[in-house]
């Protein structure tokens, strides 16, 4: 759902905010009918987004090609939230160069362990990944008081026993 969701090209929507939309929803029919103040409410949307949400959705041509696409068997499967894990309710954010493994793959590993990751810092970020040549993340981290991991770190945080 989260991939056929960003597919869609939706307006300031991406990986992350399909894969929030899909989480939240769980199936296509949910998101159709969904309204603006549903998608505000979810975490890291806020009123630009569920503006466009809302606006794709409610445009007949939109919700055609839906169909149309349904109809000549693309399948959309229902998502399916990963069990509890050790990052429950924790918000990450990868910056820097990451030596060991690619953004991409630390972002899988916080998901299956319950997190999700955000594009930007902020006082509900609870740690930033940092590799090299972090830049104004990490800056923006230490004034929040956001607490700041490495790759040693963070390998060692998913490795703990909780």
């Amino acid at each position: 759902l989260d991939k056929f969701i960003y597919a869609l090209g939706i307006r300031h929507v991406g990986e992350e905010t399909a894969r929030d939309l899909a989480g939240h929803f769980g199936t296509l029919d949910k998101l159709i009918a969904a309204k603006h103040e549903e998608f505000e409410k979810i975490s890291n949307i806020g009123p630009v987004v569920a503006k466009s949400l809302a606006e794709f959705f409610s445009l007949a041509p939109n919700r055609k090609l839906i169909e149309r696409l349904q109809k000549f068997g693309v399948k959309v499967e229902n998502y399916v939230r990963s069990g509890p894990g050790k990052f429950n309710g924790k918000t990450f954010v990868l910056t820097g160069t990451l030596t060991n493994l690619t953004r991409q793959q630390v972002g899988e590993i916080i998901r299956q362990q319950g997190g999700s990751t955000s594009e930007s810092v902020s006082a509900q970020t609870d740690y930033v990944v940092a590799g090299e040549n972090p830049g104004s993340k990490m800056t923006k981290a230490k004034k929040l008081g956001v607490k700041v991991l490495n790759e040693n770190d963070f390998n060692k945080l998913v490795n703990s026993r909780r």
